[in-house]
C-alpha cells in the first residue's frame, strides 16, 4: 500500500521555500524554557509540542502507549510565550508531531559531519497514512552556516549544503538523509523544527511558497572536505575502540582509520 508522500519531495527529498520575513517576528525563542537534548553538537531544545504536552523531547514511540511522530500536544506554558512560532508551525495545515526550537552552539565542519544522523519520525507509522517529514525555519541570521544533507553518511560526494540565513525555510525527509548543521558563528543558532505529516495540505503549502527541489548548494574546498573526512573516520575509530575496551561492539565493525 505504501505511504502518502509529497510529490514535491519525490525528486530530491527536500525543498527550499521562499524566505520568511523573520525581521517582522518577535524573538520569542529567547524566552522559552530549554532542556538538554543531543543533536548536531552542543544543543538544547525548547519543546512547543510533545507527546503529552510536557517539556521533554523524547520520541513518541518511547512513551506509553507508543505512537508515531504525529498528533503532538502543545505545551501550554511554551505556546503562551511563543504564539507566533506556534502559528508558523500550524500554517501549512498539516498534522504536527514534535515541534521545538533548537539552540545550537558554534561548531566546526568536522563536528557536523561526525554528528550526521538520520531521524526515525515514522517508527510505528501505518501504511496508507502520511509520511512524516521535517520543516526547518531559521530564526537567527546565520548566512555562513549550512544544513548538511548526505544520502550516504560516509560519502561527501552525496553532500548537499543549504545556507541558513534568517527566514530560510527548508522541508526535508530526514529519514532519507543523514543531516546536521555546521554553524559558523559566534552566538547560538536558533531554528524552529516541526514534524509535519505529508498530504494535500503540505503539498499546497509547498506550492504556495514556491518550493524548489534544486536550490544552489554551497561549495567547499575539496581538500578541506577530504581533511574533515579523515577526522570523521579517526573519531569514529576512536569511539569504536573505547567501547570495545568495555566489551561493547560498535558499528561499523571494521576499522575506518589507521
Amino acid at each position: 500500500m505504501g505511504f502518502i508522500t509529497s510529490a514535491a519531495l519525490a525528486a530530491t527529498g527536500y525543498v527550499v521555500l521562499d524566505d520568511h520575513d523573520q525581521a517582522a517576528d518577535p524573538p520569542e525563542w529567547l524566552d522559552l524554557e530549554y532542556v538538554g537534548w543531543r543533536s548536531s553538537g552542543i544543543t538544547r531544545f525548547a519543546p512547543l509540542s510533545s507527546y503529552a504536552g510536557d517539556i521533554e523531547c523524547n520520541g513518541f514511540w518511547n512513551h506509553t502507549p507508543p505512537r508515531t511522530d504525529k498528533n503532538g500536544v502543545w505545551v501550554p506554558s511554551q505556546v503562551a510565550i511563543a504564539p507566533v512560532l506556534q502559528a508558523r508551525a500550524l500554517e501549512p495545515g498539516a498534522m504536527v508531531g514534535r515541534c521545538r526550537v533548537i539552540e545550537l552552539q558554534p561548531n566546526e565542519y568536522a563536528d557536523a559531519i561526525y554528528n550526521l544522523h538520520q531521524d526515525d519520525n515514522n517508527r510505528l507509522n501505518e501504511e496508507g497514512t502520511g509520511w512524516v517529514v521535517r520543516g526547518y525555519y531559521n530564526l537567527t541570521d546565520d548566512p555562513d552556516s549550512i544544513l548538511i544533507l548526505r544520502s550516504d553518511r560516509f560519502d561527501p560526494a552525496t553532500e548537499i549544503r543549504l545556507p541558513l540565513r534568517a527566514g530560510a525555510r527548508i522541508i526535508v525527509d530526514t529519514q532519507r538523509f543523514w543531516h546536521a548543521v555546521w554553524h559558523r558563528g559566534t552566538a547560538p543558532r536558533y531554528a524552529l523544527i516541526t514534524s509535519w505529516t505529508s498530504g494535500p495540505e503540505l503539498d499546497a503549502y509547498i506550492t504556495a511558497n514556491h518550493g524548489d527541489p534544486h536550490p544552489p548548494t554551497v561549495e567547499l574546498d575539496a581538500q578541506f572536505v577530504d581533511d574533515a573526512q579523515v577526522e570523521l573516520h579517526r573519531r569514529i575509530e576512536e569511539r569504536r575502540r573505547a567501547f570495545e575496551a568495555q566489551g561493547i561492539v560498535m558499528e561499523p565493525p571494521t576499522p575506518l582509520y589507521g
